[in-house]
């Protein structure tokens, strides 16, 4: 789908954000600036239900981690910085698949890929638009 603006892909984060549940989790890839972030902070956004939500970018603390409201937790990884893969682990990996995650730059995971997550390829055409390629969640998108 094409994306024309901040908004079209805040929109589409909402809808994501209605659908997700524990356990899941959205990986993000795409070229840097491609809008991974905005996509991010929109869903969480949305999933928290605070419009006005500071989110910051965990590019230097790679995770960050968030109560959702009705129990359990968000967790919004960056793993752009990532030495490698095991490294992963030393950042709550196995106790955030338990939560919902969003997870920008998941080609660091390898094999440790989430099976079943929804894969979102964002590719820029210009300044303001971008395609978002969406795999995954079968059924319930």
């Amino acid at each position: 789908m094409i994306l024309h603006d901040l908004a079209a892909t805040e929109t589409l984060a909402q809808h994501l954000a209605r659908l997700a549940r524990p356990g899941d989790a959205l990986l993000l890839s795409g070229p840097l600036g491609a809008g991974k972030s905005a996509l991010a902070r929109a869903f969480l956004r949305a999933l928290l239900g605070d419009p006005a939500l500071e989110v910051p970018s965990p590019s230097y603390t790679l995770v960050q981690s968030y109560p959702v409201p009705g129990g359990g937790q968000a967790h919004h990884f960056d793993l752009y910085r990532l030495g490698g893969a095991e490294e992963v682990l030393e950042l709550g990996w196995d106790e955030a698949l338990e939560g919902i995650m969003l997870v920008e730059w998941p080609e660091r995971l390898g094999a440790m890929a989430p099976k079943g997550a929804l894969c979102i390829t964002l590719t820029p055409l210009d300044e303001d638009r971008r395609v978002a390629q969406l795999t995954g969640w079968e059924g319930r998108l």
